[in-house]
């Protein structure tokens, strides 16, 4: 049996998780059902990362130990998944005993096996303590590239691995393994950041008392990266043995078996899963995971949630708030936040949203069909799945027939790709045409006409034409159970149970997707009763009873943000002490930064019109040096905002050759996902320059309204090749 082992991060648990982070942690569940669903082997990882001085800062803002503290947020990611209906799934964290002996074993592997690999040195440069990572190298300020904030200058001793060592290594990687980072547009971007040149990165404190000591020198700790991405081997069993436990050599090593490793993660630490991930494995001579897929960030009225912005969303009150109304909430939540925007791309969360998803989808289009269908079953067919008579089946029974297996194939397809949205449009493109066969075909109407007849000839064809049309639709709703189990899997199993499937065919999450045919559901088996499963929500009232909820989970968490701003560090540590043997030398703060001299105040400028002034004539130019303007044609294949930054979209642009990566001042006029697919005219030889600290390769060239300068993107009327030169 094929093996497959899937990751969510290991989440920093310094405050409660909230949708975005059960984003992540729901894709893997549907993916780890549908693996299953599929005959694989599969073994499901999430956790919690445990160590490093944002936690030691939260901690003592709580009046906590970092180990106390870390125990407490723990099992809100815990209780949270419970809540969620994920199970079946591992839980690693980074505090536990036998995490210290597989980062110790990774680190010496990586001596014995590359000497020189590791060494001592001094680091000087910005870094980011909100979110654990150097920004620059040198004293000029810097802000961070992920939360905006500035970074603090420090200079310490610590233990570096020699990155630079592995670029040509890594770059022969991604050339032979396209499918190691996705989506693809992702993988130019870290072979952009690779081709730029590495440096050796430093992979241990000595200002931070609550980690994983280092071998040998116990007045060091482990740097958060090397600790926290070794917890994706401990968490099958890598510490147990010397060379790791069955788990690990089953499901990392593939001992017995072919088998995939896959790791899920947000595209901001995608630098870390991809480059530096690698890298450490290959230095302890171990395989390498098959996929590292990043998606976007959800979004909250176009901004990155955020717990210290006081604009997080948290899944316990929506989905208490659905079922207050009778709605499945938790399934409600899955399909809106895979349904709603293609994944890997960043998507905005609304509640509208989420009800009018839910409504037009799920109460209407599902929902309609199961209950209509269960009614007339109850109504016509005395309660049971009527006879199948297969030789007086019509044609548009057959096209459903076909269609269902058609749209089975391209689901799978997508699901293996993991384009989990394409996958759902594709089986409601099958659930559209399933409600247009009933309305086409009228079993109501044919029940009538059947009733009228009595017993005659005619009667018995309306009463099998009235069994053909309802088989059809309840067989087509027992292939609709079985697809859309790992994304609805309580309300999939209702819809199993209504059709009466179980008795005889068994638990729902125990089918196969290779082993689905059409025909399987038995005839006479007795259906439940018509019990709406997506009961239709009154949008106001569900509205209102959302922002109730939501807004009291916000005030709750209220002290706790503002308390994690004003923390100082070393703040309540006992525990940290005590756990240490010798005392950490404080963080050496570098002063070089003096403040600003007083600017003299211009002088106001004067109202009246110069006559001497006037609109300067553009210089002219050559018709050589306009030749050395390269412009091509690119057709946007992906587009999400910049953190921190209220203008600037970042843009995956398809310039024939390649895709390039563009940043353009944009944002406040497009909105990213109506520009996929979009062509424009792109810069394509300007020299490579950082805007929030995100390289952009070329330029989007737009027009400039109004006295704002209201950007609007040059395109065009005709179908023109992605690459054709401008001229």
């Amino acid at each position: 049996m094929k093996k497959f082992f899937i990751t969510t991060p290991i989440y920093y648990p310094n405050a409660r998780p909230h949708v975005g982070s059960a984003y992540t942690t729901i894709v893997c569940d549907v993916l780890a059902r549908y693996k299953r669903m599929c005959g694989y082997d599969v073994a499901f990882l999430t956790g919690t990362d445990e160590h490093g001085e944002k936690l030691e800062r939260a901690a003592a803002a709580a009046g906590l130990s970092p180990r106390e503290f870390v125990a407490e947020k723990r099992e809100l990611f815990i209780e949270l998944w419970k809540k969620l209906g994920i199970d079946n799934l591992r839980f690693v964290y980074t505090d536990q005993p036998d995490h210290i002996t597989s980062v110790q074993r990774m680190l010496k592997l990586a001596q014995k096996n590359a000497p020189g690999i590791i060494y001592k040195g001094q680091y000087q440069g910005r870094y980011c303590v909100s979110d654990e990572r150097y920004i620059s190298d040198g004293s000029e300020p810097a802000d961070c590239d992920i939360c905006g904030r500035p970074a603090e200058l420090i200079s310490e001793e610590n233990y570096f691995f020699r990155l630079s060592a592995f670029q040509e290594r890594l770059l022969k990687l991604y050339e032979d393994h396209p499918e190691f980072v996705q989506p693809s547009y992702r993988m130019n971007e870290v072979k952009s950041f690779v081709k730029g040149g590495l440096r050796d990165i430093s992979v241990s404190r000595r200002r931070i008392k609550w980690g994983i000591p280092w071998p040998d020198d116990p007045e060091q700790v482990f740097y958060v990266w090397y600790d926290a991405l070794t917890s994706y081997l401990t968490g099958i069993g890598y510490a147990q043995g010397e060379n790791g436990g069955p788990d690990f050599q089953k499901y990392w090593l593939h001992t017995d078996g072919p088998g995939e490793v896959v790791h899920m993660i947000g595209k901001d630490i995608l630098r870390f899963h991809a480059v530096y991930w690698p890298a450490f494995l290959l230095a302890a001579g171990l395989p390498l995971p098959k996929t590292i897929f990043a998606h976007g960030w959800i979004y909250y009225e176009q901004d990155k949630m955020s717990k210290s912005k006081g604009n997080v969303v948290y899944p316990e009150p929506i989905i208490r708030a659905l079922e207050s109304f009778g709605a499945p909430g938790n399934d409600a939540l899955r399909y809106y936040l895979l349904r709603e925007a293609p994944f890997g791309q960043d998507t905005s969360f609304s509640y509208d949203g989420l009800i009018q998803r839910y409504n037009s989808d799920l109460a209407n289009d599902l929902g309609n069909l199961a209950n209509r269908t269960t009614t007339m079953l109850n109504r016509y067919c005395g309660g049971a799945v009527p006879l199948l008579r297969r030789e007086e089946r019509f044609e548009q029974d057959q096209r459903v027939t076909e269609s269902a297996k058609s749209h089975t194939v391209a689901c799978r397809d997508f699901f293996d790709r993991y384009d989990l949205s394409r996958s759902l449009d594709q089986w409601w493109e099958f659930i559209g045409e399933l409600n247009k066969y009933l309305v086409v075909n009228e079993p109501w109407a044919v029940a009538a006409a059947q009733r009228s007849l009595d017993q005659s000839a005619p009667a018995r064809l309306a009463s099998h034409r009235r069994d053909a049309i309802l088989y059809t639709a309840a067989e087509a709703l027992r292939f609709s159970a079985v697809m859309l189990y790992p994304v609805l899997p309580r309300s999939a199993e209702s819809l199993w149970t209504q059709l009466g499937c179980e008795e005889y065919l068994g638990k729902i999450e125990n089918q196969r997707f290779d082993q689905l045919k059409w025909g399987d559901l038995k005839s006479g088996t007795r259906v439940g009763k018509p019990e709406p499963i997506f009961p239709r929500l009154d949008k106001a009232a569900t509205l209102a009873k959302l922002e109730e909820l939501a807004e009291a989970e916000r005030e709750r968490d209220k002290p706790m943000v503002g308390a994690l701003r004003e923390a100082p560090l070393q703040a309540n540590l006992a525990e940290a002490d005590r756990e240490r043997d010798k005392p950490k030398e404080a963080l050496k703060s570098v002063q070089t930064e003096k403040k600003p001299e007083a600017v003299p105040t211009p002088a106001p400028e004067s109202r009246t019109p110069n006559p001497e002034s006037r609109v300067p004539t553009p210089a002219q130019i050559s018709i050589e040096d306009f030749a050395k303007v390269e412009m091509r044609t690119g057709e946007i294949k992906a587009a999400e905002r910049v953190p921190g930054a209220t203008k600037l979209l970042k843009l995956q642009v398809d310039i024939g050759s390649e895709v390039r990566q563009v940043v353009a001042g944009i944002a406040e006029h497009y909105e990213p996902d109506k520009l996929i697919g979009m062509k424009v005219v792109v810069v394509v030889n300007l020299q490579p320059r950082k805007l929030r600290g995100v390289e952009s390769n070329g330029m989007i060239v737009a027009a400039s309204i109004g006295e704002e300068g209201r950007p609007v993107l040059v395109t065009f009327e005709e179908d023109v090749p992605n690459g054709a030169r401008l001229k």
